[in-house]
């Protein structure tokens, strides 16, 4: 570890303009931990586009290594939960947003992030379900904490073809779930209901202002959107169902009413994955072993190597990746 190594670098001058750069770091150049982790894989999530492209303020330190998850092995390790050989996942904790990320050889990071790795699952896979993935599991548990079964509805899902989304139809439609995909990409419904849709809406239906309160259409949702299109979701949930929200694409506002709410006696689920407690962490993880179709994940997912990510991180904010995107850093 005395050797330098490759990692990118996210920078901003006195003009607050960013730059980002492929550059040698010696493991002294990370910022402190108590485990140092050897990244064998890693993945190019919607916030490593926010990140690398600079389109929102995802990075809160400067200069920063991006990258908000990953899996590995323990080098050396100063935490007595870890030691040498571990194989362990990283997702979270402000990693790649005020603490140095997954895109170098070397992580040095907080212990107590870090789960070890469920047999089950490889490296590769853990990291083709990703924070993403994750995320995605932590959704169905809080529908399934609601109460909510196949037999009390459909449940729709935004962001089709991004990663929550497509994680997230794989893992309802093998619990037995009927999904609703909504997607922006209508060229991709095969795509979609091969990985378990049952019905594909354009997202237009939902994205712009609605009525306060719509027909009854789903049991519940998982919203990786936010904006009028959380805000329709909800409108148009059934008595008694309940919306998982984890993400922001369209906006972090919600302009709706509390009518869904008081009128339909509906729920509204905050999902965070960045601070979400270990024994979650481990249940969500665990779950995804059981849960998930692995040969879906593959079919939904790609590799591409550490030169790829940058080019990959624009790719996806111009709307060109689908599913989940896997950084080999071996290769």
């Amino acid at each position: 570890m005395q050797e330098p190594f490759k990692a990118i670098v996210v920078s901003r001058d006195e003009d607050k303009q960013q730059s980002v750069d492929i550059r040698d770091l010696m493991l002294d150049d990370l910022m402190d931990g108590d485990v140092v982790v050897e990244v064998a894989a890693t993945t190019v999530n919607y916030k490593d586009g926010l990140a690398i492209t600079g389109k929102a303020p995802v990075i809160r330190h400067w200069p920063l290594v991006p990258g908000i998850d990953c899996a590995g092995t323990v080098v050396s390790s100063q935490n007595a939960g870890f030691k040498p050989g571990d194989s362990v996942i990283l997702n979270g904790w402000g990693v790649g947003e005020t603490h140095m990320g997954a895109y170098a050889r070397y992580a040095r990071l907080n212990g107590d992030w870090l789960i070890h790795r469920p047999e089950g699952i490889s490296v590769h896979d853990a990291m083709a379900v990703g924070t993403a993935g994750y995320t995605s599991m932590l959704s169905v548990m809080a529908l399934e904490r609601h109460g909510l079964t196949p037999n009390d509805g459909p449940i729709v899902v935004t962001g089709a073809n991004g990663g929550v989304g497509t994680v997230a139809i794989s893992i309802l439609s093998k619990l037995g779930y009927q999904v609703i995909a909504s997607t922006g990409r209508p060229q991709e419904s095969e795509f979609l209901k091969e990985l378990g849709a049952h019905e594909i809406i354009d997202r237009a239906t939902l994205s712009e202002p609605g009525r306060p309160l719509g027909k009854e259409r789903w049991a519940g949702g998982i919203d990786a959107v936010g904006s009028h299109t959380l805000a329709n979701v909800l409108a148009q949930t059934s008595y008694g169902g309940a919306v998982a929200a984890c993400g922001l694409a369209q906006g972090f506002d919600l302009p709706a009413t509390v009518m869904p709410f008081i009128l339909r006696g509906v729920c509204l689920l905050g999902i965070d994955s960045v601070m979400a407690p270990k024994s979650l962490r481990e249940e969500a993880w665990n779950r995804i072993v059981s849960d998930l179709d692995m040969n879906k994940l593959h079919s939904l997912s790609k590799t591409i190597g550490f030169d790829d990510i940058i080019d990959t991180a624009h790719a996806m904010m111009d709307g060109q990746v689908r599913g989940r995107v896997v950084v080999d850093m071996t290769i």
